[in-house]
């Protein structure tokens, strides 16, 4: 896991958006949308669209279009992964 990634993981013990993941953790738009692809493709983080209450599966093909526009929240499995390293 990654620093990007780990500080990540540190913001998503609850659903958070796009924006304010990328306000919180001072990733360029970019480096957070590959570092929240490569979350998602582990099952490390959960994404949830067009609100915060509606889970939507990772599909790579839509990823691009509505990331920004998503919520996320870690997984349990990366909650364990956040609190071992």
């Amino acid at each position: 896991m990654t620093d990007a990634e780990f500080d990540i993981l540190d913001e998503l013990y609850f659903v958070t958006s796009f924006a304010d993941l990328s306000r919180k953790t001072s990733l360029p738009p970019a480096a957070l949308e590959s570092a929240l692809r490569t979350l998602l493709e582990q099952g490390l983080v959960r994404s949830y669209w067009p609100d915060p209450d509606t889970e939507l599966a990772y599909e790579e093909s839509s990823y691009g279009a509505i990331v920004r526009d998503s919520f996320f929240l870690a997984s349990k499995e990366g909650l364990l992964q956040h609190n071992t390293r």
